[in-house]
């Protein structure tokens, strides 16, 4: 293999600083460039000693790169992309590169859907990493049994976490029609990414798309209960299925209505029972595809439901950032109405499981910003009153400039809006109570609000 050197526009990304660490793996010569770069891409591009320059530093071009590969976020008018084109120099997208230097001999479990990509990517690679497979993988987020969001890996397998935005500003083609995968789970479709999507139909076009460049013998897990994803293969599937639900072939039986204990069914029969830290009904049925996408891999269903107990989550979905004096602070990266209510749903059953003990129910406490593009186009403006229905209290930061009222008056319980991180963490700090559960949502940094919290309520 020739040894190249790559730069990256965008590295600070989940999958770009992912492309980053994979390439560095290979033998690459590997640097990058972004504007914004914080915890934990800034923390594993540091381990993997990949340097990182400035968003407008074109230096790079000096060193005469083989490739220079564009992240989506980069678009025409920006300093490096422009001075990338003038240059004549070479480069490709992100899935583009992974396709064609990664991906192409390998046999790729690819995961897709507008929620729950993450999760279940990571329990699929999880689950062949228990069978012993050492999976290469890359995930938008950081599975706590890995420790990094990107792997090379040095067997046949690769999971990806195969996202439907687009590929890059040249390639407007979802990024998942590049992984050419041989098992795929779909879990669920919605109406999101408003910025470049204009309808649901939209969306199922490119998930067709993907469904059509599975082989006839791969192998297809999707959902009993999602008719958006019904109507998508019933556009043309030459794969087999395999669905999952109270109708599927996999299904579930829990013994804990937190989601955190429950039975694993194929067919009628039991398989075994998973007991982890995880909640949530989302996430029961997250670990059906994963332990599908696991067995088609070759790993033993009994294996697989065994190693789901010791799978450890993801950092940002439902991660306890610590306990003090009572409070319990938890960050989480929901930002689309069905996550933030899934999410908060299985926060209150996991109180009501706890709350055995207590005189006086405790308060599940929702703090959130509206941060994607889809969000702040008012798209769901309509759906979040309900999705926040679980929540006893909810704080909202949404910037000035943003131009985006809160429909207030169409939620049930309290609202408190503030325009300022630092308003919005003395709020908390004078209103949260001993015994309250604070879930924040967002899915940026949100001004280290987690941390600056939890260090806050300390000193109180």
């Amino acid at each position: 293999m020739k040894v190249e050197k790559i730069h990256i526009l965008g590295i600070a990304g989940t999958f770009m600083g992912g492309i980053a660490q994979i390439a560095k793996a290979m033998g690459h010569q590997v640097s990058g460039s972004d504007k914004a770069i914080y915890p934990p891409m800034s923390s594993q591009l540091e381990q993997a000693g990949i340097a990182v320059s400035n968003d407008d530093d074109i230096s790079f071009l000096k060193d005469s790169p083989d490739s220079v590969v564009i992240g989506n976020a980069k678009s025409r008018g920006h300093v490096a992309v422009e001075a990338t084109l003038n240059t004549l120099q070479a480069y490709t997208s992100g899935p583009q590169w992974l396709a064609e230097h990664v991906l192409h001999d390998r046999w790729v479990v690819a995961v897709a859907g507008t929620h729950g990509k993450t999760s279940t990517a990571s329990m699929v690679a999880w689950l062949l990493e228990y069978a012993n497979l050492n999976p290469g993988f890359l995930i938008g987020g950081v599975p706590e049994n890995f420790g990094v969001s990107a792997r090379l890996g040095d067997s046949p397998f690769f999971v990806v976490e195969a996202d439907e935005y687009d590929t890059a500003f040249f390639d407007k083609r979802s990024k998942f029609v590049h992984y050419h995968p041989r098992t795929c789970v779909l879990n669920n479709l919605e109406f999101d990414h408003a910025d470049i999507f204009d309808s649901v139909k939209d969306i199922q076009k490119q998930f067709h798309h993907l469904v059509r460049t599975v082989p006839g013998n791969g192998l297809i897990v999707m959902p009993t209960d999602e008719p958006y994803l019904d109507e998508v293969i019933a556009l043309g599937c030459w794969t087999p299925i395999e669905k999952q639900g109270s109708a599927g072939e996999w299904s579930y039986k829990l013994y804990a209505q937190d989601g955190s204990e429950f039975e694993v069914m194929y067919k009628g029969h039991c398989l075994g029972r998973v007991k982890w830290t995880l909640t949530g009904l989302h996430n029961v049925r997250n670990a059906l595809s994963a332990i599908a996408a696991a067995v088609h891999c070759g790993v033993l269903a009994r294996f697989a439901v065994e190693g789901l107990s010791e799978f450890k989550g993801i950092r940002r979905r439902m991660t306890l950032i610590g306990e003090v004096k009572g409070i319990k602070v938890f960050d989480d990266f929901a930002h689309h109405p069905t996550a933030i209510e899934t999410t908060l749903q299985g926060a209150r059953k996991q109180l009501q499981h706890a709350q055995t003990n207590r005189a006086s129910p405790s308060r599940l406490i929702a703090v959130f910003e509206p941060r994607s593009n889809t969000m702040r186009m008012g798209i769901h403006k309509a759906t979040l009153p309900l999705a926040f229905k679980e929540a006893d209290v909810v704080y909202a930061f949404i910037d000035d400039d943003w131009n985006w009222p809160l429909p207030i008056e169409e939620f049930t319980q309290t609202v408190i809006v503030k325009n300022s991180y630092e308003a919005l963490l003395e709020q908390l700090v004078n209103d949260l109570q001993t015994g309250d559960t604070v879930v924040i949502m967002s899915n940026g940094s949100f001004g280290g609000i987690h941390q600056k919290l939890f260090e806050a309520l300390k000193v109180r």
